[in-house]
């Protein structure tokens, strides 16, 4: 693959070819796109290589039901595992991915020993546990997107209600990935001036509340699938943060070691992502209310976690 970097994808789906399709419009990185299903990866690898002319893209995108493709990888996003379908319990779902994300972690790590993870396969606080707990990695170089999907979906519905530049916009989202996350408002700001200064205490909360259903108000359209084009964007900063050492902070899912007073949970929090991984940690101080909050959410995840453990035969 010559003196590239080299970013593979487990999981041809949407999610998947989307984030190939962006990594290769920016010339990020040679790309593997890899999937169970035999020609799916295939197909779509020789898509969106069609298209690198127009994007002056000159990296290569292999597709490939084979793992052997994937060694000596510098990053692997891990999309793999199936959806919610209609009459399947929550905890049918989960089953089926912990053994899905469990067998590709295994698979991957094998090949790639020296690469970071980055997990994008719900419920996905708790697969970035799984997975880290599988890959025996350190802690840097594992984390899950949440974060980075969840701010960019604030800042746009921020820049709708107030008709200013997304550019002009920065925000901050803690917590799961989920209903119980915690878009914070009075770090989130419009050049510079936070939120709470220029907008109605009701207009924030319409905003947090549609951030946090924002994956499902899409559900609910589509009928059938899900996002994915927000996904891949949010999945592309992060790999583009780290192959190219951006030292840029980024909401992620990452392994907490006593930082906001939790232990041993991956929790979405602001971290500074460059070529060694998660690089720090950026801990601020919260008010009574966001603790209360914040803490509600990584409740949830504590207890999926348990889960997990349940499930895997650990006591």
């Amino acid at each position: 693959m010559g003196g590239r970097n080299k970013v593979s994808i487990i999981g041809a789906g949407n999610v998947g070819a989307t984030t190939a399709q962006r990594i290769m419009e920016r010339s990020l990185a040679d790309v593997v796109l890899f999937d169970i299903i035999e020609g799916a990866p295939q197909g779509k690898a020789l898509d969106i290589s069609e298209a690198a002319p127009i994007s002056n893209s000159d990296i290569s995108i292999t597709g490939t039901n084979n793992y052997d493709e994937t060694a000596d990888s510098d990053i692997i996003v891990i999309t793999a595992g199936l959806a919610r379908k209609p009459g399947m319990s929550r905890r049918d779902l989960l089953e089926k991915n912990v053994r899905i994300v469990k067998d590709v972690t295994e698979e991957v790590i094998k090949r790639s020993q020296n690469s970071i993870l980055i997990i994008v396969t719900n419920p996905m606080d708790l697969m970035t546990y799984l997975s880290w707990t599988v890959s025996g990695f350190s802690k840097q170089l594992v984390m899950g997107m949440g974060g980075a999907l969840d701010s960019a979906r604030f800042r746009f519905f921020i820049s709708q209600e107030l008709k200013v530049s997304v550019e002009n916009i920065q925000a901050f989202v803690l917590g799961g990935h989920g209903d119980l996350m915690v878009p914070l408002a009075r770090f989130s700001t419009v050049a510079g001036v936070p939120v709470t200064e220029i907008m109605e205490k009701s207009q924030i909360e319409r905003i947090i509340d549609r951030t946090k259903f924002g994956g499902g108000e899409i559900v609910e359209l589509l009928k059938t699938g899900s996002a994915y084009v927000a996904p891949a964007a949010a999945i592309t900063e992060m790999v583009e943060a780290i192959l190219l050492d951006k030292k840029k902070i980024i909401p992620s899912a990452v392994y907490l070691e006593g930082e906001y007073g939790i232990k041993d949970l991956f929790v979405g929090v602001p971290v500074k992502l460059g070529r060694r991984g998660v690089e720090e940690i950026v801990e601020i101080n919260l008010s009574n209310e966001e603790k209360g909050e914040f803490y509600k959410s990584v409740d949830r995840v504590r207890s999926g976690v348990e889960e997990i453990k349940q499930i895997l035969g650990q006591k």
